[in-house]
């Protein structure tokens, strides 16, 4: 990798000191990022927009959709070292980021198949006096100027999602990426560009100035804007959007997973265990509250516990690390606090419950922390798994929706009955069954309820938000 990237904001310079991306695990720099400020905004902005009004220049599908496939070819040939990248920036052991490569890679297709696949639709004339002698239909267009601000936790893979469809349909896109791992983004325009997208259709603007950031977003030439990161700043950037802008906002969430008493523990607890460790927890939808039936709840804690204390904790970019580090050391600092706070309000902790290093922290298992605690209350971000006896189904499914978020929920049950209501009575978009709650593809609808979020992601569903169906409504009367 680079030891320093340049601006990539189409005929600006940079302004303040260069942004340093450090390794989370032993801090060592990575490399230099050149930073820009209100003034790289506004060049960004005026190139985005003239890019837009221009529409005799805008790219055809048949180019778009050349330029996606050279890019996912170019990623598909450094896949290794676009894995090896994003593990040490961003902390996430080799292994998985392997797989967030080629969840990338196979997003870009995504966005092929989605454009060859999608269409308008004939809205019914003829039918009375009014509207008679006439033909109607609708077609998709580009609604503009995105803003994409994204979160550390995937690299790549967030990346590809709030920019390849961006590119797709269309929209000249401005990407603000996590200033932690931003090297992996700037990495992925740059494929993008060398696949032949020219420079003023994709923009990067990395920044250590938030009011700049906030002119960013908030400036009235936005027409979408993209969000994936905490729910305070999520909701106080929709607060100030421009009249006009549209956004959907991918927050976080304390997912939760039941496990009935008649479960395959067998099959659930790896599928928990994975859901709750993998890239240390810190995944919107990581198994965080597993409420299993009191008959076997303690089981459920122990054998959660054997997989955590066999798991690899360390160096992201060796090949047998299972979990890596928080991507910053105040993180473990929070987690080991909020862990603390559990046990001395009555919680047992089965395993772990301390930090390793000053940028690990042990995989954790906590047994029924009291419901007010932190870690009940509250997004985990971090390597804690919490275990909760219940003994009524409807008493569990009213603790799982007792708080102000909800994004994707589990239930473990070989009862067909029990499953569905668990599916029909508990608030989440998705309900997994006999899986954990971070499974995920990249086509299906991904969205968080209440503050977990606004919109739909997928990217089927990001491109259908970054356009516009317009209408044609043709009289003749020879119709």
């Amino acid at each position: 990798m680079k030891k320093k990237f340049p601006m990539m904001v189409v005929g600006a310079l940079p302004e303040g000191e260069d942004l340093v991306v450090r390794a989370p695990f032993d801090g060592s720099e990575i490399a230099a990022v050149a930073t820009g400020g209100r003034g790289a905004v506004e060049m960004a902005l005026t190139t985005a927009e003239s890019a837009f009004l221009d529409r005799a220049a805008w790219l055809p599908a048949a180019r778009r959709i050349e330029i996606l496939d050279r890019a996912a070819a170019i990623m598909s040939e450094e896949a290794e070292e676009l894995a090896i990248d994003a593990a040490r920036e961003g902390g996430k052991p080799l292994v998985d980021s392997r797989v967030e490569v080629a969840r990338a890679i196979d997003g870009m297709a995504v966005c092929v198949e989605t454009l060859r696949t999608q269409a308008g639709q004939e809205i019914p004339m003829g039918l009375n006096a009014a509207s008679s002698n006439r033909l109607a239909f609708t077609r998709h267009e580009p609604i503009g100027v995105v803003v994409a601000v994204s979160a550390f936790n995937h690299p790549l893979n967030l990346i590809v999602h709030q920019v390849a469809p961006a590119v797709a349909v269309g929209c000249p896109v401005i990407v603000k990426p996590a200033g932690d791992t931003a090297l992996s983004c700037l990495r992925f325009v740059e494929i993008l560009r060398q696949a032949g997208l020219p420079e003023v259709w994709c923009q990067v603007f990395v920044t250590t100035d938030r009011g700049a950031a906030t002119q960013l977003v908030t400036d009235p030439r936005v027409a979408f804007f993209s969000f994936i990161g905490s729910p305070g700043v999520g909701w106080k950037l929709r607060s100030q959007l421009a009249p006009g802008t549209r956004c959907a906002l991918e927050h976080g969430g304390a997912a939760p997973s039941i496990v009935a008493a008649d479960a395959d523990l067998d099959d659930a607890i790896p599928l928990l265990a994975k859901g709750g460790f993998y890239h240390a927890g810190q995944v919107c939808v990581s198994v965080q509250r597993v409420f299993a039936h009191e008959s076997i709840a303690s089981t459920v804690a122990q054998r959660l516990a054997e997989h955590a204390k066999s798991m690899i904790v360390g160096d992201p970019t060796l090949a047998d690390t299972d979990v890596g580090p928080l991507i910053r050391p105040a993180e473990v600092d929070r987690v080991e606090a909020w862990v603390a706070e559990a046990v001395e309000s009555g919680a047992k902790i089965i395993c772990g419950g301390q930090r390793i290093s000053d940028t690990c922290f042990d995989c954790t298992v906590l047994f029924d922390p009291p419901a007010d605690a932190k870690v009940s209350q509250l997004e985990i971000f971090g390597p804690v798994v919490c275990v909760y006896p219940y003994s009524e189904i409807d008493e569990v499914i009213a603790r799982a929706n007792a708080l102000p978020f909800a994004f994707q929920a589990a239930v473990f049950t070989r009862d067909i009955d029990l499953a569905m209501k668990v599916y029909t009575e508990i608030s989440a978009s998705a309900v997994m069954v006999n899986d954990h709650t971070a499974f995920r593809v990249d086509w299906m609808p991904f969205a968080g309820l209440k503050q977990s979020g606004l919109g739909t992601g997928g990217i089927p569903h990001t491109m259908e938000d970054m356009q516009i169906v317009k209408m044609l409504v043709l009289r003749s009367k020879e119709l």
